[in-house]
C-alpha cells in the first residue's frame, strides 16, 4: 500500500515503559500506518495490559512467538508480514516526537531517499534528557565501520531495502551489522537532524551488557563483515573507544 508506515515492535517484558512508547505511535500526526506488536514471550501475563493500551485500534496487530527468540527474529517475522511500503522500527522503552511520521517521511518523498534516520535524544529512568545524538547528513560504510550513531528507534526506510537481507540473530548489534550490509550496497543513509525519537536507558536492558556488546561487535566484524581476526579486535576496540566518549559527554 503506497506510503503505508509498517511500524514494528518487539515486546518482551516492557510493561513499564509500553504505554508511553505506543500512545507515541498511535497519536501520530501521520495516520496512515499499521503497529505490528510481536509478544516475544511464552508467558501471557501482559497481553491483557498490551491490549487494553492499544484500545481495539484496528491499525494494531498482535503477533505471538512460542518462547522469547529475542529482537531480530521478532522483526524479521513481523516484515515477513508487513503491508507497508515503508518500514519503521520502535523498541518499547522509546518513544517517539508525535510529528515523527509525518516529518520524516515528507523529507523522505521530497528528496527521493529510501532510508533515514533521525536525532535523538536519551533519557534516564527518571525521564530526564540526558544527551542527544546527531543524525550526520549522510554516513558511508567507512564511517560506519567505525562508530554507529544509527537509533534503530528512528530509521525509516523503504520496505524494498529489505527484499534480500534481514537482521541476523545475535543478542545485540543485530540493527548495526544490517545498517552496515545496506551501506556496502551503496545505499545511502541519510540523517536528519531533528530530535525525534526519544530512547530510554534502562540499566537491566540487554543492551546495556558491556560484555555482550563487545562479543557481538567482534561477531558482526568477523563472522558478518569478514574481516580478519585482528583487524575485527581492532574494529570492537575503535567502536568501543567511540561508544566510551559519547557515553561520557552524556553527563
Amino acid at each position: 500500500m503506497k506510503n503505508l508506515v509498517s511500524v514494528i515492535m518487539p515486546y518482551y517484558r516492557k510493561k513499564n515503559y509500553f504505554f508511553k512508547s505506543v500512545n507515541s505511535v498511535l497519536n501520530q500526526t501521520y495516520t496512515d500506518f499499521e503497529i505490528l506488536i510481536i509478544y516475544d514471550d511464552q508467558n501471557r501475563n501482559d497481553l491483557e495490559y498490551i491490549t487494553t493500551c492499544v484500545k481495539n485500534d484496528l491499525r494494531v496487530k498482535i503477533i505471538f512467538n512460542d518462547k522469547n527468540r529475542g529482537v531480530a527474529y521478532s522483526r524479521n517475522k513481523a516484515l515477513s508480514i508487513a503491508q507497508g511500503e515503508y518500514m519503521a522500527f520502535l523498541d518499547c522503552d522509546d518513544y517517539w516526537d508525535l510529528k515523527k511520521i509525518e516529518i520524516q517521511l515528507n523529507f523522505m518523498l521530497i528528496n527521493g531517499y529510501d532510508f533515514s534516520y533521525t536525532t535523538y535524544q536519551i533519557i534516564n529512568y527518571k525521564e530526564k534528557i540526558i544527551g542527544t545524538i546527531k543524525a550526520r547528513k549522510i554516513l558511508k560504510y567507512k564511517e560506519l565501520l567505525k562508530s554507529c550513531d544509527i537509533g534503530l528507534s528512528s530509521v525509516i526506510l523503504k520496505r524494498k531495502l529489505l527484499n534480500d537481507t534481514r537482521f541476523p540473530e545475535i543478542k545485540t548489534k543485530e540493527d548495526y551489522a544490517l545498517w552496515l550490509d545496506l551501506a556496502k550496497k551503496s545505499i545511502d543513509l541519510v540523517g536528519l537532524d531533528k530530535p525525534l525519537m526519544f530512547l530510554r536507558q534502562t540499566p537491566n536492558s540487554l543492551s546495556s551488557s558491556i560484555l555482550q556488546k563487545l562479543k557481538d561487535a567482534f561477531i558482526v566484524y568477523y563472522s558478518y563483515e569478514k574481516k580478519n581476526f585482528f583487524y575485527s579486535i581492532f574494529c570492537v576496540i575503535r567502536l568501543s573507544t567511540y561508544a566510551f566518549f559519547k557515553k561520557i559527554n552524556l553527563y
